[in-house]
């Protein structure tokens, strides 16, 4: 069954890159930069004039988004950061699991109920979400600057640099770009609705207030504050811990409302019978494969980089590992040499690598 327009987010923002390109970013080690794929475009700047309409024609939207999409300058290359950055902290997330967000298989992962698709729809919504309030205070929108800052001009935050996230128009947006609200029949269409929100939420609980002191000398006689988003790792990791205590759902009928309800089954000591789950809970509806063997959802684990002690056992699946020996370069015994540089000899040590069997 097609998925309702309202929540092709996961899709849009997971299988709009080129398989080539993210490959690229295979061993992820947290410090990559964001920097936009070869063909992507640049965020630096919204495209002007037909450009905007073409990159806005270039992605997988409902028809409904794409009109939306090209009335708003510059959120073609908001869609297209998001989709990286969900990617990045996806696969950095899943690194040493055994299914590590690999775009191979994504196809048909998405048209199952796991609890790695309700991982990625909301690192998806999560994604954009970010994305969006940032290009807001960055300039990189037309129609939304600096978030509502007490008596604070954008003008004046952008002199000062203390642009706020916008937060308060990217959720609004979001709720727009993926449609109205309504009730559903389907338990699938209402999980990947309840995922998508978790996302959202994820990144409301990483809003901070910064203040910012003016006066003579630093003194802080005025004090100017602005609301900040906090880096996206720190909403991939409380992603990733929802998605280790994922809770399975069935349907139930509520009779009140007459519509279909979330249902979970009581947790262990709990007197209840069973309850819906809490809105912060990611919820899945079928249990996952073992992604040990190359599947239609997985290329499997053979050949993976393992850690001996930490996840070979785990990630190789009782197949065994290979152990090979690599020399690495790096610098070694740096100085500082007047006036200003650092001098550094090149050092090579033997390295040993873990890979798991086929």
């Amino acid at each position: 069954m097609r998925p309702p327009p309202a929540l092709a987010l996961a899709a849009l923002c997971l299988l709009a890159l080129p398989a080539a390109a993210a490959a690229a970013y295979f061993g992820l080690t947290g410090r990559e930069v964001l920097t936009p794929f070869p063909g992507l475009g640049t965020a630096a700047a919204p495209a002007q004039g037909g450009a905007h309409l073409k990159q806005c024609d270039l992605l997988k939207l409902s028809r409904r988004q794409k009109q939306l999409c090209r009335r708003e300058p510059g959120l073609a290359e908001t869609l297209q950061e998001a989709a990286h950055l969900s990617l990045l902290e996806c696969q950095f997330q899943f690194r040493h699991e055994r299914w590590n967000c690999s775009l191979e298989g994504r196809t048909a992962l998405l048209k199952r109920g796991f609890k790695e698709t309700a991982f990625l729809y909301a690192v998806s919504s999560a994604a954009l979400t970010h994305t969006l309030a940032r290009a807001c205070s960055a300039g990189r929108m037309e129609r939304c600057t600096c978030d509502d800052s007490p008596g604070l001009e954008s003008r004046q935050a952008w002199q000062w640099g203390v642009c706020g996230d916008n937060l308060k128009y990217s959720t609004k947006f979001l709720s727009n770009f993926l449609g109205p609200k309504r009730g559903s029949k389907d338990l699938r269409a209402r999980a990947d609705a309840h995922n998508t929100h978790v996302g959202i939420k994820a990144v409301k609980s990483g809003l901070r207030t910064t203040c910012k002191c003016h006066g003579v000398s630093g003194s802080c006689a005025v004090r100017t504050c602005w609301k900040q988003l906090s880096p996206f790792r720190e909403m991939g990791q409380v992603l990733k811990l929802r998605y280790d205590s994922a809770v399975k759902v069935s349907s139930a009928t509520n009779e009140a409302l007459g519509r279909l309800e979330l249902w979970a089954p009581a947790r262990p000591g709990s007197p209840n019978k069973g309850l819906a789950p809490r809105p912060g809970d990611l919820v899945y509806m079928e249990d996952s494969p073992s992604f040990c063997r190359p599947s239609k959802y997985s290329p499997g684990t053979a050949g993976r980089v393992c850690s001996r002690e930490a996840s070979c056992s785990s990630l190789c699946c009782g197949r065994g590992y290979d152990t090979q020996s690599r020399l690495v370069a790096f610098s070694c015994h740096c100085q500082v040499q007047w006036c200003c540089y650092v001098e550094c000899q090149q050092c090579v040590q033997e390295e040993l690598v873990y890979t798991c069997k086929h």
